[in-house]
């Protein structure tokens, strides 16, 4: 598998952190020379391992927030 390049331009937040110092953040990301597109994922101590995670970009970005805006968070209690 070819190396991934990424360049964090801009970190937005971190949502969780576990034990073992993995942070789930959410960061503004260039993927290999790429436009930068909203990342959601975890990230080891010092950003030297990457989890699993999405990218969106600004429609998709758009269409979730308005979602989330939406959405009764009531189903998540119990």
């Amino acid at each position: 598998m070819a190396d991934i390049k990424f360049e964090i331009t801009r970190s937005m937040g971190v949502l969780s952190e576990g034990s073992r110092g993995w942070q789930k953040e959410i960061n503004l990301v260039n993927w290999n020379n790429r436009s930068p597109k909203i990342d959601i994922r975890d990230w080891g101590p010092e950003h030297e391992k990457i989890g699993k995670g999405i990218t969106l970009n600004k429609a998709e970005l758009i269409k979730l927030k308005e979602l989330l805006q939406d959405m009764d968070l009531e189903i998540l209690e119990g």
